[in-house]
Formats: C-alpha cells, sequence, structure tokens
C-alpha cells in the first residue's frame, strides 16, 4: 500500500515493472507479502552469496514489497554508477524506501537537478570552510578524547562525540539540550528506512521516523532567514541558506531542511559507522594499530592539533580505512529504477525495473580481491590498485553520485584516530568478534565492548 501510494504522489515516475514482465530473470519470490525482505536484512553478504551460485549474476528478488533485479560484479557497479546514458534513477530508486524521511535529500535527485543541487550545496566543502571544520574537530576531539579511558561500549560513545562535530561544523552551534531529541530524530529515520511497514502508521518504525523528521522541519526552520541574512556565519547550514544555484535563485527553505536533514544524517550515522568498524579492525589487528599509530605521532605529537596541510601524510592511515570500507561498507546495497530498457549479461530488463548493486558483495570477490576474508590494507597500496577495476570497491558510491561529504569523512576520520591512537592503546577480549547489524548503516550489535589503556 505505501510502495502504490508513494508511486501515485510522483507521477513522473517510470511505471514499475511488473511481475511478468520479469518472469524470464532468474530467482525467488520467497514468502507471501514478505517475500525475500528477512533473509535479505539477517546477511546480505551470505544472501548474495547463495543467489549468485544458484542462479548467476542477475537475479530476481521479493524484498520490500516488489520485485528487484540484482546485478553483481564490478561492471554492474560501472554500468549503475557511472551511469554515461542516464538510464537509471537514484531517486525512483530509493523513493520508494526514503521518500517519506528525506525528500529531496541529494541522493533522491537526478540529472540535472541533482547536478545543479549539488554545484549550489558545495560551496560547504570548500576550501576555507574544511580549515574551519578541522580547527572544529581537533577543539571537540581533544576535549572529550581525554575521558575515554577503561572499559567502555565504543558505537554509542562515537555517535554522541560524531554528532557533536556534525552540529559544530554544520550548525555552528553546540545543540545543548536539544541535543537528545536531535540524535533520536536521526535514529528513529534511519531505522524506518528498513522498517517492514511502508505507511506511517503509530508505534512502527515508520510512524517514528516520519515524527522525527517533523521534529526536525520544526527545529531546522525557524533559523533559515536569519541565517540568509548572517554572511559572518560559515557552517553548513548557514552556508546553505545563502548557496544559489548556477540562475541565481535560492533554494526555498523545504529544500534547505531537506539537504540538512540528509546530510547531517549522512554525515553523523554513516562515519559513526566507518570509524566503528575502522576501531573494531585495529583492536583485532593489533600489528596494524601500532603502525597507524607510529604514522600518526611522525605526523604530530600525542594531543597536537592536525592542521589541514598535514592531512595527506596519513597515508597507511587512509589505508587501513579503506581495506576496512572493503570488509563493511557503510552502504550495503544501492539501488535504482530503470528509467529505459537494457541489457546486462544477456539479459532484457525492462523500463520501470527496480534494479540494484551490493558493494558487501562485490567488495568480497575473489575476481577482484586475493583472499578477500585477510585484512590486509596494503591491497591499496598505488602498486597493487594498478589494474584493479576501478568500480571494485565502491563505499561511497560514485559516477555523478559520489558522496558529496567524501573528503569530510576522511578528514574527521583522520582527525579523530590521531587524538585517539597517540594517547591510548585499543584493546578487546581474547577471541571477542563482534556480531555486525548490517542494515541499514552497519553496527556492532552490541555497540562494541573496548578497553581504552592509556599509553
Amino acid at each position: 500500500m505505501a510502495l502504490a501510494s508513494s508511486e501515485a504522489a510522483n507521477p513522473h515516475w517510470a511505471k514499475r515493472a511488473g511481475k511478468n514482465d520479469l518472469s524470464h530473470i532468474p530467482g525467488e519470490n520467497g514468502w507471501p507479502v514478505i517475500g525475500t525482505t528477512l533473509r535479505m536484512l539477517r546477511d546480505p553478504v551470505g544472501y548474495g552469496r547463495h543467489m549468485v551460485e544458484t542462479y548467476g549474476p542477475v537475479f530476481r528478488s521479493n524484498a520490500f514489497g516488489g520485485q528487484n533485479i540484482s546485478l553483481v560484479g564490478a561492471d554492474a557497479n560501472e554500468l549503475m554508477l557511472f551511469d554515461r546514458d542516464k538510464l537509471f534513477s537514484s531517486e525512483q530508486g530509493w523513493g520508494p524506501l526514503l521518500n517519506l524521511l528525506f525528500p529531496r535529500g541529494l541522493m533522491l535527485m537526478d540529472f540535472d537537478h541533482h547536478r545543479m543541487d549539488r554545484r549550489a550545496l558545495g560551496v560547504a566543502f570548500k576550501p576555507e570552510p574544511m580549515r574551519g571544520y578541522v580547527a572544529e574537530m581537533n577543539r571537540i576531539f581533544a576535549e572529550q578524547l581525554p575521558r575515554w579511558r577503561g572499559d567502555m561500549v565504543f558505537y554509542p560513545a562515537i555517535k554522541q562525540i560524531t554528532l557533536d562535530v556534525a552540529a559544530s561544523a554544520f550548525l555552528g552551534v553546540p545543540l545543548g539540550p536539544e541535543a537528545d531529541r536531535v540524535n533520536k530524530a536521526f535514529v528513529d529515520m534511519v531505522q524506518a528506512s528498513i522498517g517492514v511497514v511502508r505507511a506511517p502508521v503509530p508505534g512502527t518504525a515508520m510512524g517514528r521516523g516520519v515524527a522525527g523528521r517533523k521534529y526536525l522541519i520544526d527545529y531546522f526552520g525557524p533559523q533559515i532567514e536569519e541565517r540568509r541574512r548572517n554572511e559572518n556565519r560559515q557552517d553548513m547550514f548557514s552556508q546553505f541558506c545563502r548557496a544559489t544555484r548556477d540562475d541565481g535563485s535560492h533554494l526555498n527553505d523545504g529544500e534547505i531542511i531537506d539537504h540538512m536533514n540528509f546530510l547531517m544524517m549522512a554525515a553523523h550515522d554513516t562515519i559513526t559507522s566507518s570509524v566503528t568498524s575502522m576501531v573494531a579492525m585495529l583492536a583485532r589487528y593489533p600489528e596494524w594499530q601500532e603502525k597507524v599509530r607510529a604514522e600518526c605521532l611522525s605526523i604530530a605529537p600525542a594531543g597536537a592539533n592536525i592542521t589541514p596541510e598535514q592531512l595527506d601524510a596519513f597515508e597507511i592511515t587512509e589505508m587501513v580505512f579503506k581495506e576496512t570500507l572493503r570488509v563493511i561498507p557503510p552502504v550495503p546495497s544501492i539501488p535504482r529504477r530503470a528509467l529505459r530498457d537494457f541489457e546486462f549479461r544477456g539479459y532484457k530488463i525492462p523500463a520501470g525495473t527496480s534494479v540494484g548493486i551490493s558493494p558487501s558483495y562485490v567488495h568480497k570477490m575473489p575476481e577482484y580481491w586475493e583472499d578477500p576474508e585477510r585484512f590486509d590494507p596494503l591491497r591499496f597500496t598505488p602498486e597493487n590498485s594498478k589494474g584493479r577495476h576501478k568500480y571494485a570497491w565502491v563505499p561511497f558510491g560514485g559516477g555523478a553520485h559520489m558522496c558529496l561529504g567524501l573528503h569530510f569523512a576522511y578528514m574527521q576520520m583522520k582527525l579523530f584516530i590521531h587524538h585517539l591512537l597517540t594517547q591510548v592503546s585499543v584493546e578487546t577480549a581474547e577471541g571477542y568478534v563482534p556480531e555486525w547489524q548490517p542494515w541499514p548503516i552497519p553496527k556492532p550489535a552490541d555497540g562494541l565492548k573496548v578497553t581504552m589503556r592509556a599509553l
């Protein structure tokens, strides 16, 4: 019902392909009503492996209320993400999942509209604002990380600190008493994206997510006019308020709020997931933790601020981060909808088909990664990367929809890791390997239990 109402509310969307249109593609329907949704949510990599081994690199499944076609492999990633022929709609791919939560976010825009808004929002990621974000992150990490000692649960702690960073860099103010409400709103919106009930029924995940969006609209909306007038404010929110498109027009209030909601969520939740994954790997592989720590100390002493000019020196740290994102990508799968008929691997796929790729699966394919279950950051040296398909590693997407905050994420990771590892050793109990909740954004089921031991 919710999918049908979503389609009806967007008459420009391509008509969804029917079951009979896709019957020639091998796959499974699963259980009545829920289809294969729960299997896919429980273990995306295992599910993908079963489907590829059974049906090949093009297969049909029935999840989130509709038929979906998965395209598997680096060539599939390139076809869909690079999208040279403008075959695929990101808006219509993500829309059925996110339309009630993040409408008009960059991820839910296509082609010229996406290009114009992306260019307008890009002002917040230019060198001068980025220098300001570096200063704020140094300050927050220097103030808070010295308190991280002894036994602790890592995920909620890093989630709070990344929220503080997002509030400072994005909003230009500490959140104060609203912090818990803002954080809960984002948590509820993200969880709603995979809710089984797709309508905002009270008491359901989607009901809580839509309520969270309303709270953030009420939070951001009254601030827009003052931010637009105040030229001195350099935080992201203020720059979005003053941003103009190519024709000189400002974004309207609703567009600004939706962009802020989406980018705050992306910066807050995906970096929380990625840094948690990286710290888990550094604790599990202490030899790499030592290498990263040695590099950090060679760049600046313990507790020292890092300058923007020093960020490129974190070469080993960046390779460890890349290998972590290969093993646990922050976005396990990426959906689109076909706008026209196309052919892939000998299968004719009609317009209106929901299609998707799976970074979490391709990142483990032995065709591209020797011994893919082994944690090896040296895969990402220039020599070892040479010749690898450029779309075999896509944790930040690719093409026109490459993550706008990519450099912000790298910057935040490097600053955090320097401030952390030059002061403490991160340890876990012997034999401890946390179970990961893969959807909607990966996180350890138990929050990641660590010991921070002062150096």
